[in-house]
């Protein structure tokens, strides 16, 4: 098999061969006429009617496919082949953690020490805010340790320790809103400065307690532990510091951020501090990832540039997770909203499917983990600690930075005004490329430019075709019950959303090939489809740059080196046409931006995969990653669409694919993978909330009107009780929870406002809850307002867990959610007002 065309010269001296072949050949001459000419009208042009000329001894396809073409085997192997190995350089990038090396040394950070630490933490166990765990145990053992990390200190260092135990309120937007209030919640503070005190600090932020059935070690033990070690270093180092590094070990962050609110806005040493880094945890191990910075500090992304060792950092992440898309939010909301002060987040994100679960336990954060993250946070907080742009931060608060890193092994910055003087310079290159050919006179391009527009309404038609098709396939799944099929086995979700929209699409090409561009010369039919996709990403590219957003960068790099290749491989194609030699220097041509696309995909889908997982029973999930799926095909697929039209068949490519997507779909149709796993050393549970409850009713003069106990059961998935009700048949749509329209959230004691995205709950009655002391409420006063609404002043109390006391409090008809605390887990609302509006639910 040939890999492309021969030269029209070497066609000449196959003349005479070619002739006895029979009456039927196409002379070369006429043939290689032929193959050059453009197509002889344009999409719907005409009188409604197309028509196209017909080669002499059967179809055009047939004569082109005579001697020119690709050959399909070579051409889907290679680009096989080729993805592949980019995967595998992005899957060997994320697994080098870090550079090997000494460490342990004096002024270096000691992963086993900060091991250590984290090993005693989570030994403690679950330590939900209010528990003895937290608020004695956990506080302990950190003073314990911060003790005897001053007594090793430098005399260059002076070290100061506060426990705070604050009480307040504030209101956020957090899942639909609501307000919180916190009593009597532990932070631990630490401040470490020079030996003749400091004006300006920078923050460190890190919080102990954990989610109630987890060690929470990586959420956020690990952090912790890092921080302490840190604390350490710095304080054993001769180097002396010019402002004054706090850290914060704050005991209530999974009770929505109350502890960092706390601090904030009631600490002393809040006032001092001009930056900050918050450490979080979405995931167990792996990179830690910046998610967000500033906002609009560029001062910070550059601090991050020039210290850290193992940078891994991305502005794309940043602008997902501001979008509101992803249900989680951090401390870094606090400090930027109450605070008003710039900051880094930095959060694990590798295996999310045992995030807040019990199987999130120290021995699964690889050492390796430990250490790039302590290497980052000390590098980066030394520079904050020695820079003269903390005293002034103010004065450095100027528009967003475009920040990404390459393969984790450096950071590409620059001022977002930077950018969009890049993107527009790459549009402008674009316009001449494609302005040039378009504006040609007829004579020189024929039909350019109507094949271009036909071309690129082909291209739409394949991708919107591909999308519905997989959308269709993902709701039939997720209506005969088998959804998540693809949660413990992520293969399957590429072997059928993935087969099934690049077959969709080469289907449509296919076509267009077959019946529409009959005479067209497949060279000429490969140069219009690569000038589409790149006119696709440019206005991609005009897009994004016109909304600000500085994730431009990205449709930029699929625009940029895309033309170089073109223009660089121009003149060899046209005169040879695609031969093994264009088909290399094409691929090597795209290996920038199709190994970052990986790079970011693989990111998207480790964060997306085990959210998905806990979204809740209102989105169907399969529906979600089919179109992620298809999106991401689309995208990978666009610069390798015009070898369809280069090969002289996509038979084999468009059969194979299809048998693929079809056993996989029947696979998944029986049943065949089980979303969820126990296997100890890869679980991905199903996540099920359990509440035993006892529920009062009061109307509105604070009479008891109804009252009922049972254990009120969530699945956090789409796929709700459907795989424990075979096991246990008590569990089933007759004990379904229903919604009391008249009582907020539905009547249940929602522990988060998320009762919109789970909907399908159920209540299985059980014996009352018995506390030690019986809950209290009595309605102080009642008044009813100007604005149609009611306001309540009551006062509550009771030494009942958090949930509990939260029920009581959602359930006296008031809009909002409250929330509350204490080390002592006795819990008084005294003289609380809320206003009820009767449209309220």
């Amino acid at each position: 098999m040939e890999w492309g065309y021969e030269s029209a010269a070497v066609r000449r001296h196959r003349v005479g061969g070619e002739r006895r072949e029979g009456p039927a050949a196409v002379p070369p001459p006429e043939r290689e006429a032929r193959a050059q000419e453009p197509l002889v009208d344009g999409c719907g042009g005409g009188g409604g009617g197309r028509t196209r000329k017909r080669s002499p001894g059967g179809s055009g396809s047939a004569s082109r496919s005579a001697g020119t073409g690709l050959s399909e085997a070579r051409v889907a192997l290679g680009l096989a082949l080729y993805l592949l190995a980019l995967r595998t350089l992005v899957q060997l990038s994320l697994q080098q953690l870090v550079l090997r090396g000494a460490a342990g040394h004096r002024g270096e950070f000691d992963a086993l020490q900060a091991r250590d630490f984290l090993e005693h933490i989570t030994s403690i166990g679950p330590r939900t805010t209010g528990s003895p765990e937290n608020e004695i145990l956990t506080v302990h053992y950190l003073l314990e340790q911060i003790k005897l990390i001053e007594v090793q200190s430098n005399s260059l260092h002076r070290i100061s320790v506060d426990v705070q135990r604050p009480t307040g309120s504030f209101s956020i937007d957090f899942l639909g809103g609501f307000t919180s209030y916190y009593d009597n919640i532990t932070n631990v503070v630490v401040k470490l400065e020079p030996r003749d005190g400091a004006q300006h600090a920078v923050l460190a932020n890190c919080h102990f307690d954990s989610v109630a059935n987890s060690p929470g070690a990586s959420d956020d033990a690990v952090s912790c532990s890092v921080m302490l070690e840190v604390l350490r270093v710095l304080s054993t180092s001769s180097e002396a510091l010019h402002h004054a590094v706090i850290f914060l070990f704050n005991g209530a962050e999974e009770n929505v951020l109350q502890a960092s609110h706390g601090f904030i806005t009631q600490h002393p040493w809040a006032s001092l501090i001009r930056a900050f880094i918050n450490l979080e945890a979405a995931g167990v191990g792996g990179k830690e990832l910046v998610f967000q910075t500033g906002p609009e500090n560029p001062w910070l992304v550059q601090a991050y540039v020039s210290a850290a060792k193992h940078p891994f950092a991305s502005v794309v992440a940043q602008e997902v997770f501001q979008s509101g898309i992803i249900p989680s939010d951090t401390d870094f909301r606090i400090y930027r909203d109450f605070g008003n002060i710039p900051g880094i987040d930095l959060a694990f994100i590798e295996n999310g499917y045992i995030y807040h679960t019990k199987y999130d336990t120290a021995d699964r954060i690889l050492t390796d983990s430990i250490q790039r993250a302590g290497d980052n946070i000390l590098a980066v907080l030394k520079h904050l600690a020695t820079s003269d742009m903390l005293a002034a931060a103010s004065k450095y608060q100027h528009g967003n930075m475009v920040f990404f890193d390459v393969l984790g092994l450096f950071v590409i910055a620059y001022p977002s005004r930077i950018g969009s003087i890049i993107n527009y310079m790459v549009v402008m290159a674009v316009v001449l490329y494609l302005g040039k050919k378009l504006l040609q006179s007829k004579h020189k391009t024929g039909n350019y430019k109507k094949d271009f527009l036909c071309g690129l309404g082909i291209t739409v038609i394949s991708w919107f075709t591909s999308l519905v098709t997989v959308l269709i396939i993902a709701v039939f799944i997720s209506l005969i019950g088998q959804s998540l099929s693809w949660y413990n086995h992520f293969y399957v979700s590429v072997c059928l959303y993935g087969t099934a929209t690049v077959a969709k699409i080469i289907f449509i090409h296919t076509l267009a090939k077959r019946f529409y561009y009959v005479n067209a010369s497949d060279q000429y039919l490969g140069e219009v489809f690569f000038d589409v996709s790149l006119f696709v990403h440019c206005c991609f590219l005009v897009a994004l740059t016109y909304q600000g957003l500085c994730s431009a960068f990205i449709s930029a790099v699929w625009v940029a080196f895309p033309l170089l290749t073109k223009l660089c491989v121009h003149k060899d194609f046209k005169q040879h046409g695609a031969q093994g030699k264009f088909f290399t220097f094409y691929l090597f041509g795209m290996f920038i931006p199709y190994l970052y696309a990986l790079y970011l995909i693989w990111a998207v889908f480790e964060m997306f995969t085990p959210i998905l997982g806990r979204s809740g029973s209102e989105i169907p999930p399969d529906v979600v990653l089919a179109s992620i799926l298809a999106g991401c095909a689309m995208i990978l697929s666009s610069y390798f669409i015009n070898f369809i039209y280069l090969a002289k068949s996509t038979k084999k490519t468009l059969l194979t694919l299809t048998l693929v997507c079809a056993i996989t779909f029947l696979l998944v149709c029986s049943g065949t993978f089980f979303p969820y796993s126990s296997n100890p050393a890869n679980p991905k549970p199903k996540r099920v909330f359990l509440q035993h409850m006892t529920r009062t009713f009061h109307d509105l003069e604070g009479n008891a009107v109804k009252r009922d106990s049972g254990v009120w059961i969530n699945g956090f998935d789409y796929t709700g009780m459907s795989h424990i009700t075979p096991h246990i048949p008590e569990i089933n749509d007759s004990i379904r929870a229903h919604c009391e329209e008249n009582a907020p959230l539905c009547g249940f004691p929602w522990y988060l406002p998320v009762h919109f995205l789970i909907r399908k709950n159920w209540y299985l009655p059980a014996p009352e809850v018995s506390p030690r002391n019986p809950a209290h409420f009595r309605l102080i006063s009642k008044e009813q307002t100007p604005w149609d609404s009611i306001k309540l002043t009551f006062e509550a109390t009771a030494c009942l867990p958090i949930l509990q006391i939260f029920e009581l409090a959602s359930l006296h008809n008031h809009p909002y959610v409250l929330l509350c605390s204490s080390p002592q887990r006795v819990n008084t609302f005294s003289v609380v007002s809320w206003q009820w509006h009767p449209s309220h639910k």
